[in-house]
């Protein structure tokens, strides 16, 4: 891994303390927010703005699902992975404990370059499939998340292909989320439940266990 560069100690401490994570896990979030500042200097990652608080606005704001994951997962897709948010945070988070393979759908194939380099770098237990969702065929999955993808609505018929009787998806949604959730009921029957996000007031986790058109 590369030499990390310690930018915003205090945000990487706090994320630390939050999350109670190990040294090596901390050392692996650090060689990917290198990476990152790297890569960032030619693409765009994510927006320029975010940077100096990758900590908090996207380390923390994906880890947070880590713990929401059951134990006895193994196989998770995560749906416009971008800079590995939240699909590759989740992989460094469960590396020591319950490790889950992570599969990363990104179809940008400068950024699944970019996510490549992240998993070998810092030996996340992950793959990278350079596609747009809709393009690969059904198989069930333990677990989806997908961060900022689209509305739910559309959400749901993306992530269709990959549901299981067991499947479990976890979204990170904003303030809309209610809206969101009223239009999906439209056409979706829903078992789920809303938690409030760790990183912002308006912001929630979407933990959703059942989902079926109607």
């Amino acid at each position: 891994m590369p030499e990390t560069q310690n930018a915003n100690p205090t945000g990487r401490d706090d994320f630390s303390r939050q999350m109670n994570v190990s040294r090596e896990t901390l050392a692996r979030f650090s060689c990917w927010h290198d990476l990152l500042h790297k890569w960032s200097k030619k693409i765009n990652l994510v927006a320029s703005g975010t940077l100096p608080a990758f900590w908090t606005r996207h380390a923390l704001d994906s880890a947070q699902l880590a713990p929401l994951v059951p134990n006895e997962a193994r196989r998770l897709i995560d749906l416009g992975s971008g800079a590995g948010f939240p699909g590759l945070a989740i992989a460094l988070m469960r590396m020591e404990d319950h490790p889950v393979h992570v599969t990363l759908v990104e179809s940008n194939a400068k950024k699944a370059a970019f996510l490549r380099v992240c998993i070998e770098e810092t030996g996340a237990p992950a793959e990278v499939i350079c596609a747009r969702s809709e393009s690969l065929p059904p198989q069930d999955y333990d677990v989806i998340t997908a961060r900022a993808l689209a509305p739910l609505p559309r959400l749901l018929a993306l992530c269709a292909p990959f549901v299981g009787p067991q499947t479990l998806q976890l979204f990170l949604k904003g303030a809309e989320v209610e809206k969101e959730i009223g239009e999906a009921r439209k056409d979706w029957a829903l078992a789920y439940e809303t938690i409030p996000s760790m990183t912002e007031k308006t912001a929630s986790i979407l933990k959703i266990r059942k989902a079926y058109r109607v």
